[in-house]
């Protein structure tokens, strides 16, 4: 693996690959990253799992220090792969208060932000696919419950 980031690059075992793919990877794939899970009405609602954060959403912490609390997301830092949330701030020893990074892993997404036209459109995309799938499902149920039957 000598070159910085190859977009080919399918999976190794060695956590110092799975880093160099995650630090050398650009902008737009990091974005992915930055994915946070749905509260469980949001689940239902979008029929997804989950969601790349967005500056305006509302997010509660699962994990560290902070658990329980909950914000909107004030900043996203691409480069650190970090979230910033307006409502938890940490205290500086000259006493000024800044925003605490939190990985957006730890985090769980409470209400969206829907205003941009682009995110409805792939939430969207994601019900109507949810949509077909559903019917293939109930499909294969139906057909293994029939080879049970005759069994």
């Amino acid at each position: 693996m000598k070159q910085k980031f190859s977009k080919e690059w399918k999976s190794s075992v060695q956590p110092r690959k799975q880093r160099k793919y995650r630090y050398n990877a650009p902008l737009h794939i990091r974005h992915k990253f930055l994915s946070a899970h749905l509260a469980s009405n949001l689940r239902e609602r979008f029929k997804r799992r989950s969601l790349p954060l967005r500056k305006g959403d509302d997010v509660e912490v699962m994990r560290g220090s902070d658990k329980g609390l909950k914000g909107s997301v004030d900043r996203i830092d691409l480069k650190k792969a970090k979230v910033y949330i307006d409502s938890i701030k940490v205290k500086k020893v000259d006493g000024s208060e800044v925003h605490r990074p939190i990985d957006p892993s730890n985090l769980r997404i409470v209400d969206i932000k829907t205003d941009d036209k682009m995110r409805l459109k792939v939430l969207k995309r994601k019900e109507n696919v949810s949509e077909k799938e559903m019917v293939k499902i109930s499909k294969k149920k139906k057909e293994h419950e029939k080879k049970r039957e005759s069994k």
